[in-house]
């Protein structure tokens, strides 16, 4: 069997067993990339080999960024996997190859340049979704998912359980709205901090508003949603990652993605001491090795109480007389250099 069919079907099979969006994300890779090359190649399951692998990650490090090639991996890997799994294969030559570093440094914004991005955004439409994302540390899919039913004005809390994203299926783009987050630990609430519940009060306000004013006019398909326009029309997925890092850019700031927020809103969380498992609860990761690579390198403050912590438990000598001692070092180092040039 060709590698590329295997590929396909193995699509058509794990469909069934994975959210949708997971699904658009492997077959866009598969039939953009994965299966083209291949295909050319003509590699059948059992002849393919890591070097082969190896090679075609050479060849897409030439045009993509490693971040993709590391994707491109999974999927070949997980298909691999499968086909050990039902005997199809003796062994997954994927895991003999070596996958690139991904090189991808995120934008993370200091308080400074946060109040500096809220007076930009102040009364536009971007207002509140950049402020949700920057204090929340919310994904896209989540930010654009928020409904009414997940904000507790009473108990003055938010709850994260649904997304809305897009996705590409059959070459066609789709929107879908998940009742569910990007996995178990997604799933959160967390406390409606500082004047979130005016914000939220006064958009709620507005929308019934627009619904009297427009009346007919009015969309009612998204009704419920926060993020909707004056219409009723929901807020898109591709409008912040499109128009958000060209409008500030427009207004003197660095270059940045809407994903960056949330970046942004772990290093300030780091930044106030707060240890790095509560970060993983607040951002809704699943594995806390996931926080722990991104954010691990940022946080100063664990290793100043290391340092702290070390020198309590160990003192470290006296240093007085050292320099002297390092000098009659020296001296001896230059006599032992005369006497071998002698």
């Amino acid at each position: 069997m060709p590698f590329v069919d295997y590929l396909l079907q193995w699509l058509d099979i794990v469909k069934v067993r994975i959210k949708i969006a997971t699904y658009a994300s492997y077959e866009s890779m598969v039939k953009s990339a994965i299966e083209p090359y291949f295909r050319k190649k003509g590699y059948t399951l059992r002849g393919l080999e890591a070097r082969h692998i190896q090679q075609f990650y050479t060849e897409k490090l030439k045009t993509v960024k490693p971040n993709s090639v590391i994707h491109y991996h999974a999927v070949i890997h997980q298909a691999l996997k499968y086909a050990m799994k039902t005997d199809l294969v003796t062994q997954n030559v994927a895991m003999k190859v070596d996958r690139p570093k991904n090189d991808f440094q995120p934008v993370f914004l200091d308080a400074t340049e946060l109040q500096k991005l809220f007076e930009i955004i102040k009364g536009t439409k971007l207002e509140l979704p950049v402020l949700v994302a920057a204090f929340y540390g919310l994904r896209r899919g989540e930010v654009v998912g928020l409904k009414w039913d997940a904000i507790d004005f009473e108990r003055g809390a938010i709850t994260i359980k649904r997304t809305v994203t897009s996705i590409q299926v059959d070459g066609k783009t789709q929107i879908i709205e998940q009742n569910s987050a990007k996995t178990k630990s997604s799933l959160r609430t967390l406390p409606l901090v500082g004047s979130f519940r005016e914000y939220f009060l006064q958009v709620k306000e507005a929308q019934e508003l627009n619904k009297k004013v427009c009346g007919n006019c009015y969309n009612y398909e998204y009704d419920g949603f926060v993020f909707v326009n004056e219409m009723g029309e929901r807020m898109q997925p591709g409008y912040l990652t499109s128009y958000f890092p060209k409008f500030i850019q427009r207004h003197g700031m660095r270059k940045m993605r809407f994903h960056d927020l949330r970046h942004s809103c772990a290093s300030l969380l780091l930044a106030n001491g707060v240890p790095l498992k509560q970060i993983q609860e607040w951002l809704g990761h699943s594995d806390f090795s996931t926080t722990a690579n991104i954010y691990a390198h940022l946080d100063y403050s664990s290793k100043l109480s290391s340092a702290q912590a070390m020198v309590g438990g160990l003192p470290l000598p006296d240093a007085g007389g050292f320099k002297s001692k390092w000098s009659e070092m020296s001296d001896e180092a230059k006599a032992a250099d005369t006497e071998s040039e002698g």
